[in-house]
């Protein structure tokens, strides 16, 4: 369907108008918005308010209804935190500055991957402000590319890759990005995947907080067809707004026996598991709204026997 230009172009002038707002607003004004927007999306409109419940109720099993609703406001919360952080981050953090921002955790871990002549995977998932944690990498002398998919309004696509763009970090498209992907990764580039969407009835199953889940199978390929190591990493909120650790719990190196991961679906579960560790330890930052369980494979056997 053919997209209304008008219409995107006022999109993205409402879009700007709200990100000068917010870089205008004392940071403790920001901080009570997001409150207040948490009440109103989470508790009156309660969007995807099913979904959310849903998927802490399998993910964190036991834990009672006040306290899942608490922790979808708290979910509401950060995401609206998160829009203020990106809107502020270019115009507070810089090269000389950052150390008044970031927490650097385990960063000697990451470091020494990214310092080596050789591809590195960074993966992460909807956690935190991840955002953020591709701008402040680009800040300290490590530009990434990222995958992600383009945005429908196209206004709304190109400022936000300006913003990504800023300090070093590049973007492919989801779609159509594989070749630019495999150029990366030949010359020795660092890679970032959101590694936590739904990859459809095709992709690979692996467990994510007890529950089966399908995750895109090209990471793990990617790792094993270039030799090239894993980190797992996290930006999550330690305080007020922009006050971010950086961390890197795991990494593994296909070149390390102890380490050898042989197959995609080892791989995959092994990555999968260290990003469920981090969620676990700050639940309130992670994107419950999504609708990553979806297992239809049995009713599509049945679909199958029926024909």
């Amino acid at each position: 369907m053919r997209r209304n230009s008008i219409a995107d172009w006022l999109v993205y002038l409402v879009v700007r108008v709200l990100i000068c707002v917010v870089q205008a607003m004392r940071i403790d004004t920001g901080k009570m918005l997001a409150r207040w927007f948490a009440w109103l999306f989470g508790d009156v409109l309660r969007i995807r308010a099913k979904v959310v419940d849903d998927n802490l109720a399998h993910a964190l099993v036991g834990l009672p209804a006040p306290q899942r609703r608490k922790l979808a406001r708290q979910m509401w919360e950060h995401l609206f935190l998160l829009v203020l952080e990106v809107a502020r981050a270019p115009r507070a953090i810089h090269e000389t500055n950052w150390r008044d921002y970031i927490t650097l955790h385990d960063a000697d871990r990451l470091v020494r991957l990214l310092l080596a002549d050789r591809p590195v995977l960074i993966v992460t998932g909807h956690f935190g402000n991840f955002e953020v944690a591709g701008y402040v990498l680009a800040i300290l002398g490590f530009p990434t590319h990222t995958v992600a998919r383009t945005l429908d309004n196209p206004y709304l696509d190109r400022f936000l890759n300006r913003f990504r763009g800023g300090t070093g970090q590049r973007m492919i498209p989801k779609k159509g990005g594989y070749d630019q992907i495999v150029e990366v990764l030949a010359r020795g580039g660092t890679m970032t995947f959101l590694a936590d969407q739904y990859a459809g009835p095709k992709g690979c199953w692996v467990e994510f907080f007890g529950r089966p889940a399908s995750a895109h199978k090209a990471i793990a390929l990617l790792a094993l067809e270039h030799d090239a190591p894993v980190a797992v990493c996290s930006a999550r909120r330690i305080g007020g707004p922009l006050r971010i650790e950086l961390d890197t719990p795991a990494a593994i190196d296909p070149r390390h026996a102890d380490d050898a991961v042989g197959t995609v679906r080892d791989l995959t579960q092994w990555y999968t598991a260290r990003l469920e560790d981090f969620i676990r330890r700050t639940p309130g930052q992670y994107w419950w709204l999504h609708r990553r369980w979806k297992d239809t494979r049995e009713a599509r056997r049945r679909k199958r026997r029926a024909a």
